[in-house]
Formats: C-alpha cells, sequence, structure tokens
C-alpha cells in the first residue's frame, strides 16, 4: 500500500471516529435527555420550563448545532494534520 493510500485510510478511520463520538453525544443528548432522563430532569426547570421538555424540544436541536461547529473545527485539525488543508 502506498503511502498516501495508508495516509488516506487513517485520515479516515480518525475522521469515522470523530464522527461516532459526536453522533453518540447527540444521541445522549437528544434521546437521554430528553426521553429516558426526563422525568429526572423535569425536577429542575429552564427559563420556566421543565428541563426534560426543555431538552426534547429545544436543548438537543442547540446540542446538534454546536456539535456542528465542534465538527467543522476538529476536521480542519484533522486536515492539517494529514496534509489535506487548503493553502
Amino acid at each position: 500500500m502506498s503511502n498516501k493510500q495508508s495516509n488516506a485510510t487513517a485520515y479516515w478511520k480518525e475522521n469515522i471516529k470523530y464522527l461516532f463520538i459526536l453522533l453518540g453525544i447527540w444521541f445522549a443528548v437528544s434521546y437521554g435527555a430528553g426521553i429516558l432522563f426526563k422525568d429526572a430532569l423535569n425536577e429542575l426547570r429552564l427559563g420556566g420550563f421543565k428541563l426534560g421538555f426543555w431538552f426534547a424540544q429545544q436543548g438537543s436541536i442547540y446540542v446538534f448545532v454546536i456539535l456542528i461547529f465542534v465538527y467543522v473545527r476538529i476536521m480542519n485539525k484533522l486536515d492539517k494534520k494529514y496534509g489535506y488543508d487548503e493553502k
């Protein structure tokens, strides 16, 4: 296997690893906080709304948008690490 191909394979594996981590975080927030732990979180309030309801309606969307920016930052670093950044 050529050096260029092994570099691309390592890049892709690291990319997939980050993708699964970020999707796992989003799943935990949307499904966990919005559905599984809703009753426990509803004991707290955020802006007058029960926290479990807030996560189900708004929180998971906010977390998803934040994770998009985190993914962009991670991918920019990954691109530089493997030499795929635009110069």
